[in-house]
């Protein structure tokens, strides 16, 4: 699977994916509910690379103190808005505002898809930001809000 970086706003971003065919039902359900759930996590505060605290001890996390006040004290970095996945073709997108989201959120991502891709659904490439000349997208992605 190929990874092509494009043109990035993290409060107007477009994720594509191409599909090796035209996706199943089953198979547009799988690459939806990635995205859904890396969405969720998102707007959980799931991305604040400022509190790795378990990342940055290491390998050897046996009965490590779990610092709650430096957790307290990082600054919020949490993802603001998603909008309807879309399926034309063998192509699949979505639309983020990634909010105050660290960009670590973009290697879990690239991380998730790449095995989905291995495991359950052959995608050719993710393109992250900017446009598809095949497909343009609206001047209002805002319309496109998931219900919360």
């Amino acid at each position: 699977m190929e990874v092509l970086f494009r043109e990035i706003n993290p409060f107007d971003l477009w994720i594509w994916v191409e599909f090796e065919t035209v996706p199943k039902e089953m198979e547009k359900q799988y690459i939806e509910e990635l995205f859904n759930s890396w969405f969720f996590l998102g707007k959980l505060g799931g991305y604040n690379a400022e509190n790795f605290q378990v990342q940055e001890v290491g390998v050897d996390v046996s009965y490590m103190n779990y610092d709650p006040d430096y957790a307290e004290n990082s600054m919020m970095s949490l993802m603001h808005n998603m909008g309807e996945f879309e399926f034309l073709g063998n192509w699949g997108r979505c639309w983020f505002d990634l909010g105050t989201s660290d960009l670590v959120a973009l290697d879990i991502l690239i991380n998730s898809v790449r095995e989905l891709s291995k495991d359950y659904v052959t995608i050719n490439q993710l393109i992250i930001g900017g446009e598809n000349q095949d497909w343009p997208v609206e001047t209002n992605p805002e319309d496109k809000f998931m219900e919360e």
